[in-house]
């Protein structure tokens, strides 16, 4: 068993080949169970830890699990709120072929997974980004982004204006204009693409800030009871999902909204297997807002790992 460390995932998935390894993959899927989902209770006080259990394999080629803990208060420990293993076994013999880093793994299929939507749905002449949140997502969002449109300038926004400077620091070598942003609401107004990882339990983005032509990725939100976009957000954008099933039942940033009778799930666009696979094609229209929800989908994860243990081989790995 070949054990892939963190340093080693992130090398091995550089976007460019990420970005289209997912687009095949979404053409082509696998099979992928219904992930399962575990909120468990913290008895000394603070936010549930909620523990997910996520197959998916290829006949005759692998099989993959993940298995990933969020523990949304970790931030006041000093540790990552997102933190798991990834397992890549062989489908025809059921040997592990590997056990690799799952956050690290979870961060880059999560930040090209939002460019792969970009790329379909957003303007093609999309120059500044805005990004929301400055957690471990922050980097790897803007990099993907990057990666599809003609990005020029970045802004950055957090809560702590402190951890929003320290990511900004980190990216100084990137060739775009780099700046933080005190309000949160100018800096929505000013953005053509607004991408947002988050755990917020309230919206933060606000529909009347959005602006005609804009594209809102949302990355965060991934309980029912989450959400970081408010219903006139909704109300006012063409909206594409990853994949149907995850996003009407995990994410409040939709499933609040269907609840309430504000959203019809057949009101949705598309999602990427749709647009991936060619059955349906997303026209954009100059004054579209458009917005992607992201929830995950474990078929992100396998090809992925796939990708990583193609690219490393079995001799450059631990």
């Amino acid at each position: 068993m070949k054990f892939i460390d963190a340093g080693q995932v992130a090398d091995a998935l550089p976007f460019s080949l990420l970005i289209e390894a997912l687009a095949t993959g979404f053409a082509k899927p696998g099979t992928v169970p219904l992930r399962q989902h575990y909120d468990i209770a913290n008895p000394h006080g603070g936010r549930e830890t909620t523990l997910l259990m996520m197959p998916a394999w290829q006949a005759g080629k692998q099989i993959g699990v993940k298995l990933v803990t969020v523990a949304p208060d970790n931030a006041e420990r000093d540790l990552p709120s997102i933190q798991g293993i990834y397992l890549l076994m062989d489908a025809v013999t059921g040997s592990v072929l590997a056990t690799m880093d799952a956050p690290a793994l979870t961060a880059k299929r999560t930040a090209a997974a939002s460019a792969l939507a970009s790329r379909f749905v957003s303007r093609p002449d999309s120059t500044h980004l805005l990004m929301v949140g400055t957690g471990t997502l922050a980097p790897q969002l803007i990099q993907a982004h990057m990666a599809v449109r003609p990005i020029k300038r970045v802004t950055i926004w957090g809560r702590d204006r402190h951890k929003a400077e320290i990511v900004a620091d980190k990216l100084r070598g990137l060739p775009v204009q780099l700046d933080v942003a005190t309000e949160l609401q100018a800096a929505v107004s000013q953005a053509d693409i607004i991408s947002c990882a988050t755990l917020s339990r309230t919206s933060l983005i606000q529909g009347a800030w959005l602006q005609p032509g804009q594209h809102l990725d949302l990355v965060g939100a991934y309980r029912p009871d989450m959400r970081e976009a408010d219903d006139n957000c909704i109300r006012r954008s063409r909206i594409v999902v990853d994949n149907y099933q995850g996003a009407c039942k995990e994410t409040g940033d939709l499933l609040i909204p269907i609840q309430n009778g504000l959203l019809n799930p057949s009101a949705l666009a598309a999602d990427l297997f749709e647009l991936c696979g060619g059955a349906k094609v997303f026209q954009r229209q100059a004054q579209d807002i458009t917005l992607f929800k992201s929830v995950g989908h474990a078929l992100e994860d396998l090809v992925a790992a796939q990708l990583v243990y193609q690219r490393l081989g079995v001799h450059d790995v631990k």
